[in-house]
């Protein structure tokens, strides 16, 4: 990994992480609002407008400024962060600045102690760890599959199913119901 920036300044390293950490980190964010806007005109359309979403808005427009900053010295929770930042619109004039100062907390690290660290794990491991991480996946999505086929099959159905519950909880009421019938009427 040190080959790639080997005679560089360190000024020139730390520009480059920094302008990819930055690059990464916004496009991250506005795939987040993409998400919403998409969501919005989907048919899920309605679960934005809820009371929870605009209070978890509003909590990231007031909180979510310094996760975004922090979120840069994790490992795993950048990209979620980023993304969750733009899904709930966090204002663009709050991002920025917790963006760019995210970056350079990240490529000062990186520049640092990151690059000889991850050099030395590379370097110093092997290839073992490369096929852990292939197990690993292949474990993941064969329990997906078989999660997902008893799902579809019926096999994780509720076992006490409710009778009053309707079926179709989508469905109109009857607008002329018929006072005689004593059972519901179903289209």
């Amino acid at each position: 990994m040190e080959a790639l920036v080997e005679g560089w300044p360190v000024w020139a390293v730390f520009v480059a992480l920094w302008l990819g950490a930055l690059a990464r980190g916004t496009a991250t964010y506005w795939a987040g609002r993409g998400v919403r806007a998409g969501g919005g005109r989907s048919r899920w359309a309605h679960h934005l407008d809820r009371p929870a979403v605009a209070r978890a808005e509003g909590f990231v427009r007031r909180v979510g400024p310094p996760a975004v900053t922090l979120g840069f010295l994790t490992i795993g929770l950048q990209s979620a962060i980023n993304a969750s930042a733009g899904m709930l619109r966090m204002p663009q004039r709050r991002f920025l600045p917790a963006v760019v100062l995210g970056a350079a907390l990240w490529s000062t690290l990186y520049t640092t102690v990151g690059l000889a660290a991850v050099d030395a794990f590379l370097g110093g491991g092997g290839w073992w760890w490369l096929l852990v991480l292939v197990a690993v996946a292949g474990v993941l999505v064969l329990a997906t599959r078989r999660v997902r086929g008893r799902v579809e099959g019926g096999e994780a159905a509720d076992p006490h199913p409710n009778p009053h519950r309707d079926p179709h909880p989508d469905a109109q009421p009857d607008p002329h119901p018929d006072p005689s019938s004593s059972r519901p009427t179903a289209w």
